[in-house]
Formats: structure tokens, sequence, C-alpha cells
């Protein structure tokens, strides 16, 4: 009953804070995490799920010293190091994208932000996929200004991507380079310009279970309306290389509780999939409304038609 009650409370517009939320995962069952989750994900989301793809438009050398990250130049891993991508490429990965029937397609840099220079290609290109593809277009360019960030929304980009990655009192064991702080401003000014937020994060970076609550609440103040989850993929040469991985009740009470405290949102499956297979039928059941599909930055993903055959598969709209 107490639970019927919370999710009464909910639809009516209650959203949890810290406390209550955490209470509520010490004190329920994981599969009563669940089917909340689930009943709240049917309420809000329906059977659609919301499909998205990114390009790495930039990679490698990036100034920033984040633990988990392939790309940054303080860590010695093996991954392809290009400067930004040409339009005509870019152009035509999102064709790619748009024919496959993904609903959504981002360009993502590498690097701490971009220079006026660069955002001004960056648009063009954006500019040029507006008007060739059928494709509602997201970015995800670092710490931008906000004349930046209104230069993006004029040419047609209509989500902000910026990670906030953890829970604010874990991140600076993860970055020393940048704060949460920043990354909120960027939001901010981003919503400001008219863009809607996607902010989400890597979760068994040995953030405890009350910071995972920590951070799913965090999402909820900053007003994220995308919220991909990605499952750390331990890359050698980085300093997370050997983290000892979440259990998959602990993956899945993630995932659930980030619906439950911010049940009008996509959450979205992401990187670190490959961790999760055999899981990914089981997170579909606990929240999860939306998927990246397709290769991420610097890890291979999925293909996009096995993910829209396990989403049909799943009973799932796509």
């Amino acid at each position: 009953m107490e639970i019927i009650r919370l999710e009464e409370k909910i639809a009516a517009g209650y959203r949890l804070g810290y406390d209550e939320a955490l209470e509520l995962m010490r004190t329920t069952s994981p599969g009563e995490l669940y089917e909340l989750a689930h009943r709240l994900r049917t309420r809000y989301q329906g059977k659609r799920i919301d499909t998205c793809s990114i390009m790495n438009a930039r990679s490698g050398r990036c100034s920033e010293d984040c633990k988990w990250c392939a790309q940054s130049k303080f860590h010695k891993t093996d991954i392809d190091v290009y400067p930004l991508v040409g339009e005509t490429e870019a152009v035509q990965e999102a064709a790619h994208n748009a024919s496959k029937g993904v609903g959504r397609f981002s360009l993502v840099t590498s690097g701490r932000t971009l220079t006026d220079a660069e955002t001004d290609r960056v648009c063009a290109i954006y500019r040029r996929i507006g008007r060739e593809v059928p494709i509602r277009l997201c970015a995800s360019l670092g710490l931008l200004t906000r004349e930046q960030l209104v230069k993006l929304r004029e040419s047609g980009v209509e989500h902000y991507h910026c990670n906030m990655e953890t829970a604010p009192s874990y991140f600076s064991k993860l970055c020393s380079t940048h704060t949460p702080e920043e990354k909120i401003r960027t939001i901010e000014w981003a919503k400001e310009a008219g863009l809607k937020i996607c902010s989400g994060g890597i979760i068994g970076m040995g953030e405890s279970a009350e910071q995972r609550i920590e951070f799913a609440v965090t999402l909820q103040k900053i007003g994220a309306v995308s919220i991909p989850v990605n499952v750390l993929n331990p890359i050698p040469g980085t300093p997370l290389a050997d983290v000892a991985p979440l259990t998959d009740t602990e993956v899945l009470v993630t995932m659930a509780m980030m619906r439950i405290i911010n049940p009008e949102a996509n959450i979205r499956l992401a990187g670190g999939r490959n961790m999760i297979k055999h899981l990914e039928e089981k997170a579909l059941y606990c929240g999860i409304s939306a998927s990246i599909v397709g290769d991420l930055l610097t890890t291979t993903g999925s293909d996009i038609d096995t993910d829209k055959a396990m989403f049909h598969r799943c009973g799932f709209e796509v």
C-alpha cells in the first residue's frame, strides 16, 4: 500500500528528495522497485523507445583528466585521434542513422570546449543536416558559453548534452580539471538558450549506493529530460581500469531509482552496454524508455537492427 500511495503522489506531481529516495531504496525490495519503475515508465512514456545515435566528431587529446575517459591526454590508451570531422562525413553519418529509423543524432567532441570558429563550423554542419536529413538534432560539445549555445539552438539543435557524470560529492575524486558547478552553469545557459537538457553519467566508478541516489536527485534538480545511464566499461590505460563491476541488482536498482526520482524523463541505455548484455531486457522493464544505438565514442555499441529487434521483442514501439 505504501508503494501505491507513493505512486499516486508522484502521478499528482510529487517528486522525491534525497532522504526519502534513500529510505525507499533501503526499505523496499528490488522487485517492488522494478515494478514501480515499470508502471511509472508506462504512465509517462508509454511503450515508445526514444532512439538516438552519436558521432565522435573530434577524438582524443582532451585537456581534462576524467579518470574514466579513454580520450584524456593524461591516459595512455589505444584510441583513434583526429580533429573536427568534415561536413560531408557528418551529414552522411546522420543520413545513415535516419535511414535506420533512429530518431536523434548528436555530434560529440572531445575536449573542454570549442572555440568560436569551431562552433561556427559545427553550426554549419547542423544547418546542413537539418536541410537534408529527417532526424532531430542534439549536441555534446563541452562547456560552451551562453553565446555559443544560442548559436547552436539557432542552427536547429534541440537538446544539449552535458553529463553531470556522478554525484557532486564524488566528482572531485574522478576529475580535477573542472567542477560540477561549471557543468551546472553550462546547463543553465543551455536552458536559457531554449535547449532541452540531456544529462546523465556513469555508474560503477567506485561511488556508493547513497551517491547514486544523490546523482539521480541532482539530475532531477537540473531538469534533465533525457538521462543516459552509462555502466563503466573499464578501459586499459585509464585509472579506473581495475574497478570492480557493480552487481546485476545494483545496476537494475539504480535504473529503477532513476525512473522513480525522475518519472517524466527518458531514462536511456547508453555506454557500457556490453557489460550488461545479459541484463538489457530486464533493464527495459525497470524504467528504461530510451537508448543510444549504434557505435559509441571509443567503444563498439550495439547493431541498430539488433537493438530494434530486441525492443520489439520486449513489446516496445520504435
